[in-house]
């Protein structure tokens, strides 16, 4: 649109590519209409399983845009999902933010319920904890947990600090204990508590707050300590 002549800077078209401006102060016209910075939107949302985290996918499957068509514009989602796992996703218009929850410096805690067959001995925990190696890539967690609960057996929660593709899945397809369902309940301070599948809420003016903080510090050790309760 640029080299095409169809944007203008206080009535003067501009054509160089990376001119740079004082948003506030200058006025910002394509076709002749005038251009204003979107609202930011934080949202946290329970991807059910089957969905996928790509805005369109030309075989007509299921994709997360489909939840937030209603937003009339365009949203991402911080980090994926693969298409049969389940839980936590960040969706948004904010690069920045979204650039600071992804990248690897700043270590964001992730935590994800796991399902297996059967319980894992001491030496896979270790073995988890230490770095497994699939496909080239050392994969590992910070803890393992069992879940002690009614009904919980053989689940587990596993805390990450990195996001390596199907990185879960992979680590523990290494070790012999295939996954049989996977849920993200957890990114740095957000937990997916009350949020039901394909369901979604705004993030909290508390919760976007520590988000700031850790984009300004990078701190996710912080962060993650440093939860805060899911609004009512």
């Amino acid at each position: 649109m640029i080299a095409a002549g169809r944007v203008t800077v206080d009535g003067e078209v501009v054509t160089r590519l990376g001119t740079c401006i004082a948003p506030a102060a200058r006025r910002v016209q394509v076709d002749g209409r005038p251009v204003r910075p979107e609202g930011k939107v934080v949202l946290l949302f329970n991807k059910p399983r089957d969905v996928l985290c790509t805005a369109h996918d030309p075989r007509g499957r299921l994709t997360f845009a489909h939840f937030f068509s209603f937003l009339g514009r365009r949203v991402f989602t911080v980090g994926r999902l693969d298409r049969y796992s389940e839980g936590l996703l960040i969706v948004t218009n904010d690069g920045e933010l979204a650039h600071t929850l992804m990248h690897p410096r700043f270590e964001i805690k992730k935590i994800y319920r796991v399902w297996i067959e059967g319980r894992l001995t001491p030496g896979e925990k270790t073995r988890m904890a230490q770095g497994v190696v699939s496909e080239g890539e050392t994969l590992r967690v910070e803890s393992v947990t069992e879940v002690e609960a009614p009904g919980a057996r053989d689940q587990y929660e596993l805390v990450l600090r990195e996001g390596r593709n199907r990185h879960v899945r992979r680590l523990l397809a290494a070790l012999g204990r295939p996954v049989k369902r996977l849920k993200r309940i957890g990114i740095g301070p957000l937990r997916l508590n009350g949020i039901g599948p394909g369901k979604w809420r705004p993030v909290s003016e508390q919760e976007l707050a520590v988000l700031r903080h850790l984009a300004d510090t990078g701190n996710g050790a912080a962060a993650h300590e440093a939860s805060v309760p899911s609004p009512s």
